[in-house]
């Protein structure tokens, strides 16, 4: 093919390889190149956060970067996140709080939280709206992600303390 390229990168975990466009982005690549559809597109803007992904540690729009960008580099989605068919503890938080309507937000909420929660373990509630304030859900009050996010914290502490409710 030509006008392609290769893109080399490892996706949860595991050596991935693929032909891509210049011009495609990154979730275009991760959804039609390697079939990852839990990175959803919506406003493809950088604006809305529901393709948010952890690129090499750090969690970025993957409808901004594309995907030659991503060569060699380590790409984190929310379908990595659950272990031996067990959900992470995010992912446990969410369906416990009810940290979610429609869905269509969830995973970029699932993957901002957990790039959070890996860099800010004892957030504030404060704390947590500030960091999701960068996605946008249409269905929500956002209350039950900030108690998702929150059990999620105490979770990956593992103290129970908090809330609880």
């Amino acid at each position: 093919m030509s006008g392609t390229l290769p893109v080399r990168l490892t996706v949860n975990g595991e050596p991935r390889e693929a032909l891509a466009e210049p011009r495609h982005t990154l979730a275009d690549f991760l959804r039609h190149g390697l079939g990852l559809t839990g990175t959803h597109v919506g406003c493809e803007h950088g604006v809305c956060g529901a393709c948010t992904v952890v690129v090499d540690g750090e969690p970025v729009r993957s409808c901004l970067m594309l995907a030659v960008q991503a060569d060699g580099a380590e790409v984190l989605t929310v379908e990595g996140l659950a272990t031996d068919g067990r959900l992470h503890p995010v992912q446990e938080a969410f369906r416990e709080r009810h940290s979610f309507q429609c869905g269509f937000c969830t995973p970029g909420f699932v993957m901002t939280a957990y790039a959070f929660l890996r860099e800010s373990p004892e957030p504030s509630r404060a704390e947590i709206r500030k960091a999701l304030s960068s996605n946008l859900c249409r269905c929500t009050g956002y209350q039950s992600i900030v108690d998702g996010v929150e059990l999620a914290a105490e979770k990956l502490r593992g103290d129970g303390r908090g809330s609880g409710g």
